[in-house]
């Protein structure tokens, strides 16, 4: 496979200024590789990108559907949606004893990346480094809503969960599956006009997207038409199904298809990472909070406190928190008052900085430029400090300027 993952070298990722030397990195990152906990005998960031980043690390198969599974996806439109729930919650009672990751957590990566800074400045002989901070006006952390619209009830109620996120501050993306119902054109453009994101989930929503590559190829023709149509630079394949290399055929300018940590999809695995990261010709937002439907249909869950325990983290390394909802399972009272209990409680936390995800994936580019002369203005410098050999961030004062 092509390495899609080049651009995300840990020197991408902090963005030190100055930049240390390469000889200095690659000793940094060599002396870290061990905390990815990976099996694999590996001596260079590539190929630790390819596992992780990558998700080479659930082998050659990981991006095929089982022979049941394409069964279940062949069978779905004509079982009842209780059955459909029923199984789900069976299947997704707890993590697979043979997931490779932890879950809802996954520290590994982190850590590697507060290993390889820390080593980084032992091997420069320096207790402190600047760095371009990961997000605009100081924030702690990133925080993106997205929705995917699955039936035409869903989308009948796109309105409502508009509304609720409109009274709080807060707007989101919503994607419409362009050939499942008819598109309430109208709908879109009022949401543009308030402030909300519109992305292209798919095109059927049939499990059949990612069959063969020919077929991908084919469909992909289509969806990029419906993206110029609907006017969107995002995309997320329907039930997280997704191969990065194939999908280099799709004119984004970003995708919502991963997730840092997820043993409960149809292909469980995870990319590791709470920040966006760059595959191919586009970046990546992978989702870090678990889905709606996992929460609520797979675990029974009647509160938000997994989705607060998880921001905690996210918060602390100062990542991305990027949550998928739908409407169609908001329509159920329960898990709406658990979405709504979540965004009340992160509006009373404060500290993030809350964007659509075209604006993510925009800040993200615009903080790996090479040039610093093409800085936005409100890109700031952080501060790693090494005291004891623990490894902590300075936040930038926000009238700093790089």
């Amino acid at each position: 496979m092509t390495n899609l993952w080049y651009q995300n070298t840990p020197r991408d990722f902090w963005q030190c200024q100055p930049d240390p030397p390469q000889e200095a990195w690659i000793k940094a990152y060599q002396e870290a590789l061990p905390t990815l906990g990976l099996s694999h005998q590996i001596d260079d960031i590539d190929t630790a990108n390819t596992l992780t980043l990558g998700e080479g690390r659930f082998g050659d198969d990981h991006w095929k559907l089982s022979p049941m599974k394409q069964l279940y996806y062949i069978l779905k439109p004509i079982l009842p949606r209780s059955f459909r729930y029923a199984l789900r919650r069976q299947y997704s009672k707890l993590p697979p004893s043979d997931f490779q990751l932890h879950w809802p957590i996954e520290k590994h990566y982190v850590h590697f990346q507060w290993k390889v800074i820390q080593q980084l400045m032992i091997v420069l002989g320096q207790t402190s480094l600047s760095f371009r901070y990961f997000w605009p006006e100081a924030s702690r952390y990133a925080l993106v809503l997205t929705h995917d619209i699955e039936t035409s009830q869903g989308q009948g109620y796109v309105r409502r969960v508009a509304d609720l996120e409109e009274s709080l501050g807060f707007r989101s993306s919503f994607n419409f599956v362009p050939e499942l119902y008819e598109i309430d054109y109208p709908l879109m453009q009022e949401l543009r006009e308030r402030g909300f994101e519109i992305g292209v989930h798919g095109l059927k929503h049939d499990g059949k997207l990612f069959n063969s590559q020919k077929g991908f190829t084919k469909r992909a023709e289509k969806i990029n038409q419906y993206l110029r149509e609907f006017g969107a630079v995002g995309f997320r394949a329907p039930l997280t199904m997704r191969n990065p290399e194939w999908m280099q055929a799709l004119e984004i300018d970003y995708d919502l298809s991963f997730f840092d940590t997820d043993p409960f999809e149809p292909m469980p695995g995870g990319v590791m990472t709470i920040w966006p990261f760059t595959i191919g010709r586009f970046v990546e937002l992978p989702y870090t909070l678990p889905q709606d439907s996992t929460l609520y249909i797979a675990l029974s869950e009647s509160t938000p406190q997994l989705w607060i325990e998880k921001l905690k983290f996210i918060e602390q390394h100062h990542g991305m928190a990027l949550v998928n909802t739908h409407p169609d399972y908001l329509m159920d009272s329960k898990l709406w008052n658990i979405y709504s209990s979540f965004l009340l409680s992160v509006k009373e936390r404060g500290g993030y900085w809350h964007a659509l995800p075209c604006e993510v994936a925009r800040w993200w580019r615009s903080r790996s430029v090479d040039d610093i002369r093409q800085d936005p203005p409100e890109l700031n410098l952080g501060t790693i400090l090494l005291e004891n050999e623990q490894v902590d961030v300075n936040l930038p004062m926000r009238s700093t300027r790089v």
